[in-house]
């Protein structure tokens, strides 16, 4: 899920707002129950009329269409195939399939009324059967297998089916808490032994069969906090996944937000963990770190990484309590705490292990948020570094201290060119987007003048961005990083300079893929007076524009390449665009008129066979490649043996070969990296503290190391 979105004001889409508001009539007799379902007709109506008028580039409502629709409903509302019946499926598409494709285009919501009907009598069902299976201990020596893929999992074709699935679903829950339970016993014994304990109370020992007893009561508790999460959701919430099966398959970054979603964006959608410096994001019943914020607690602490699964959340000294199934508000609420507090957070790794991850909370610096200089240096040689996690803007009206990228950026190489450096390196690794105008600004510090980007929406030309300063901030020699979730922006800018022969782009493959523009459209604004009662509405993220190179092509899907390729943990995975559902095609558009820097290309060759020649030998480089290799194998496992010491045995291993992976990132001869004194002059004691954390960090990165080469010869 890309986190930030372009927020433009579109005319086209305000125009056909105005037309929409006008077919709309009040009908104000209305019971409470058929106001609801009025409100939800509406809400149709519009999402669907909007879709079809101001998307980038909408496809043919046909029947091909409403089966993807139909599909996608299914697969959302009960991802993990524990709710509903093969024969619920069947007896709907039965009734409806044939009509969907008129249901959609005419707000009819038969569908969605008897499938939600289904829904709630079948999740009345299921306390009858976790309480069951949980009342009596599991055997962990009958040979069986689980399978964690949801994707892989076919709904059951009868109730008995079902229960059965449920069998193998709560005794590998069970497995896993009795696991974490011994591991943990047995580590406090270990301590206890060599004097570390952190009380003076002797370990209580329990055997297996206590722990398995209390690893199934704090599983029922949860089964049914589980339920009474889904038991919670109103009617709308249910209604949003319908809607959002026919707007996510216009493509994944058009989606409906219900009216409480939508005030709570910031945590539901963007999922920034305040405490730990995280973004998430769910997939069926886990919450998945989605990015590490730079400068936070979690990117200080180093272990918490992408793609990480959070199974359980502890206080230091206390039980942990499982977040999977459980919503991220809850979650959030666990995580949150008072700075200097440790939260403990059980992650399931992308390798299959597990691990128990302590962070210290803290506020996450809004300093460690914006651009950030230091100079690095290494055999006489000194180069500038420039990190650049977001590009930001604040739009706060008569704000004196407001920030904006494009001044802290040149601020940054106004003082990195005091410090005479020969060159520089500009960081957008994870760097997931932000202005417009800043990547123009920005791109433009480091060419004379020229096109940036060429913006289209539909039906129109295209639109060229440009630098018109002929002002130059720095002409010397210029590597970009990047990596596989550096989008939009990012990919602006990196695009810009490569088209341009300005500098070198190193870094994964290619990025993110990402080449779409996104507006928030409040749908309150599309009805007429008389429908003041139906409000709030919620909101619509629509697609509205696409972005392309100067050269013609688009960063869609394809990303941009990488002129040196680094292998990460992600070497071997598809990650990004691409990997998204219905995610739109790539295109191409006429090139604008540009002129390129006036390069050498034989040096320029010549430093990249150099370069990647030189990676592939590097042993340091070879740890990373071979651990990416390893991940890739692991990902594909997602059969769990459920006899106890199988499991156990497996994760033993897991844990073993994850360990002889630690610390692969950081470099064994690492750069001297520091502020430039001009930076140093502006900060107190304890901003120095956080800044020598940080530039600790930057010289003990392999990848930032192989940057400072490609500039150094």
């Amino acid at each position: 899920m890309q986190k930030v979105l372009f927020y433009l004001k579109y005319p086209v889409l305000l125009a056909g707002i105005v037309s929409l508001a006008f077919t709309l009539q009040s009908d104000r007799d209305l019971s409470i129950s058929d106001k609801q379902l009025k409100k939800e007709n509406i809400i149709s109506e519009i999402i669907y009329k909007t879709l079809i008028t101001n998307h980038f580039s909408p496809p043919t409502i046909n029947s091909e269409f409403a089966a993807e629709v139909f599909d996608e409903y299914f697969e959302s509302t009960d991802y993990n195939k524990r709710i509903l019946l093969q024969s619920d499926i069947d007896q709907l598409r039965s009734k409806y399939g044939d009509n969907l494709e008129e249901f959609i285009k005419n707000a009819d919501l038969r569908l969605f009324n008897e499938s939600y009907d289904i829904i709630m009598m079948r999740l009345d069902e299921l306390p009858y059967i976790y309480e069951e299976i949980l009342d009596k201990p599991f055997d962990y020596s009958k040979k069986e297998f689980y399978q964690t893929d949801d994707e892989k999992r076919i709904w059951p074709k009868d109730k008995k089916e079902r229960k059965e699935h449920w069998r193998k679903f709560l005794k590998y829950k069970v497995l896993t808490r009795v696991y974490e339970a011994e591991r943990r016993q047995n580590d406090a014994l270990e301590r206890e032994a060599k004097g570390e304990s952190s009380t003076d109370e002797p370990v209580e020992v329990k055997d297996f069969a206590k722990l398995e007893s209390e690893a199934r009561t704090k599983e029922l508790s949860f089964q049914k906090e589980w339920l009474n999460n889904y038991k919670e959701l109103d009617r709308i919430d249910w209604f949003a996944i319908y809607i959002n099966s026919i707007a996510n398959n216009f493509d994944p970054h058009t989606e409906y937000y219900p009216p409480q979603q939508r005030e709570e964006f910031e945590v539901e959608m963007s999922g920034q963990f305040e405490g730990i410096g995280a973004q998430l994001m769910t997939k069926g019943d886990y919450i998945t770190i989605d990015k590490i914020v730079t400068g936070s607690a979690s990117w200080r602490q180093g272990d918490l990484e992408v793609g990480d699964k959070i199974l359980a959340v502890a206080e230091e000294g206390e039980t942990p309590i499982d977040v999977v199934g459980m919503s991220i508000q809850k979650a959030v609420k666990l995580i949150r705490g008072k700075k200097g507090t440790t939260v403990i957070l059980t992650v399931l790794k992308l390798d299959g292990s597990r691990q128990d991850i302590p962070i210290v909370r803290d506020v996450v610096e809004i300093e460690a948020t914006f651009a950030r200089g230091a100079v690095i240096e290494q055999e006489g040689k000194k180069m500038g570094y420039i990190r650049l996690p977001k590009f930001y803007v604040d739009f706060t009206p008569n704000k004196k201290d407001a920030r904006n990228c494009a001044d802290d950026v040149k601020a940054e190489i106004e003082m990195l060119k005091n410090e005479g450096v020969e060159g520089i390196i500009l960081d957008l690794r994870s760097n997931g987007g932000g202005t417009l105008e800043g990547v123009v600004d920005i791109a433009g510090f480091f060419i004379e003048a020229g096109p940036i980007v060429q913006v289209q929406a539909s039906g129109f030309k295209p639109k060229v961005l440009r630098d018109r300063d002929k002002n130059i901030e720095f002409d010397g020699p210029l590597v970009v990083m990047t990596n596989s979730f550096s989008a939009s922006a990012s990919e602006i800018f990196a695009a810009a300079i490569q088209d341009h022969k300005r500098g070198i782009i190193l870094g994964s493959h290619s990025t993110f893929g990402k080449g779409t523009v996104q507006n928030m459209a409040d749908l309150d604004r599309f009805v007429a007076f008389g429908y003041n009662e139906h409000k709030p509405l919620g909101a619509l993220k629509l697609t509205i524009q696409k972005f392309y190179r100067i050269n013609g092509g688009t960063p869609q899907l394809r990303g941009v390449q990488s002129d040196i390729v680094m292998p990460d943990q992600f070497h071997y995975m598809d990650f990004g665009e691409k990997d998204r559902k219905n995610a739109m095609a790539y295109s191409e558009i006429e090139p604008t008129k540009y002129t390129p820097w006036n390069r050498d290309d034989k040096v320029f060759n010549n430093l990249v066979k150099e370069s990647q020649k030189r990676i592939n030998k590097n042993d340091e480089f070879k740890r990373i490649d071979q651990y990416a290799k390893w991940l890739s194998e692991q990902r594909d496992d997602t059969e769990v043996n459920l006899q106890y010491q199988a499991y156990a045995k497996k994760q033993e291993e897991y844990r073993e070969k994850s360990s002889s992976f630690k610390d692969i990132f950081k470099t064994e001869n690492p750069l001297n990296a520091f502020m430039p004194k001009q930076r140093r002059e502006m900060l107190n004691e304890q901003d120095i503290e956080d800044w020598e954390k940080w530039l600790k960090n930057v010289g003990e990165d392999l990848q930032i190391t192989e940057a400072f080469r490609v500039l150094s010869h």
